[in-house]
């Protein structure tokens, strides 16, 4: 079942278990996959071509919405990334363990890659 289409959203508090975020992926019909991401810089405003839902397992960082405004993530936080929702990861200063759910049985990274630009909707 695809995402339905539209701005990314942070839900605070969505999951407190594995096996939650487990049930909202198959719920979803999503392809399951653990990210660890350590540190690295902000990156630009941009949207992928699959749906996404990343599940913060451990650690904190940000995202940035399509309106530049700044979101707080910590452990038990969902982002619901629709195919084509303008978003970026922010700046990561530990490691952050995400379970994350993509669209597509693939690579994640190569299912997320190449990153597209919001000049690229135009």
């Amino acid at each position: 079942m695809p995402l339905t289409p539209g701005p990314m959203k942070v839900i605070h508090g969505f999951h407190s278990t594995k096996a939650e975020v487990l049930e909202d992926i198959k719920r979803l019909d999503l392809w399951p996959t653990v990210y660890v991401s350590e540190r690295m810089e902000e990156l630009p405003l941009h949207w992928h071509q699959v749906d996404n839902c990343g599940y913060v397992m451990e650690g904190k960082s940000y995202v940035i919405d399509e309106n530049g405004e700044r979101i707080e993530l910590s452990a038990g936080d969902k982002l619901h990334i629709p195919a084509g929702a303008l978003h970026a990861e922010g700046k990561v200063d530990e490691r952050i363990v995400y379970i994350v759910g993509i669209s597509s049985p693939e690579n994640l990274l190569e299912a997320l890659m190449p990153l597209n630009f919001p000049e690229d909707l135009k």
